[in-house]
């Protein structure tokens, strides 16, 4: 089982928008097609609780606060059991579903990404589940980086946090200059 893309579904959940059933549809990658026909209406407000469950563990990941996202992840847990089954429609098409037969998309999705974060923790820490620096962005990573650095979600929210760090520097050292009294050597004597 890739355990790594199980925890991406919870990033992806995490930072979906979840307005209507079109937008939760929009989270299903083509290799879970079968989960963006089967999802229904109820489904809607399952996924914005565990949504926000989800938010609150990438929040105490990021803030050091490890007994919460390991409680917050154990609830998940219990809330959305794993029962692993092996699942396929003829001898090349053998794969793993984390839940039984005939879960509930919700349950089956919830599951997975319980499951994938929950290993992610205990294999790289809490520390490694980030919320972008960016204050217009907000949305949560798994820091991949060598020496556990990342602050951002992508490069693109790098880049533009550092383009406005920079023209906010620029604009404060100009105003410096503006500011400061002119030097009186310069001034005509009289």
């Amino acid at each position: 089982m890739n355990f790594d893309a199980y925890a991406r579904t919870g990033v992806d959940l995490v930072n979906a928008r979840l307005d209507d059933l079109d937008d939760l549809r929009a989270i299903f990658p083509d290799d879970n097609a079968w989960m963006r026909d089967e999802v229904a209406e109820r489904d809607l407000a399952i996924f914005r609780r565990a949504q926000k469950r989800l938010r609150d563990i990438f929040d105490y990941g990021t803030s050091g606060r490890d007994v919460q996202a390991v409680a917050e992840l154990n609830a998940l847990l219990e809330a959305y059991p794993v029962q692993p089954r092996i699942s396929g429609h003829d001898s090349s098409d053998w794969h793993m579903h984390v839940t039984s037969r005939g879960a509930s998309v919700s349950a089956e999705y919830l599951a997975g990404a319980a499951w994938g974060l929950s290993v992610w923790l205990c294999e790289y820490g809490s520390a490694r589940f980030g919320v972008c620096a960016d204050e217009r962005c907000g949305n949560v990573y798994l820091d991949t980086s060598s020496n556990c650095c990342r602050r951002f979600c992508s490069e693109r929210c790098a880049t533009r946090s550092h383009v406005a760090a920079h023209r906010a520097r620029k604009r404060a050292a100009i105003g410096e200059q503006v500011a400061a009294p002119a030097d009186e050597s310069l001034t005509p004597v009289s």
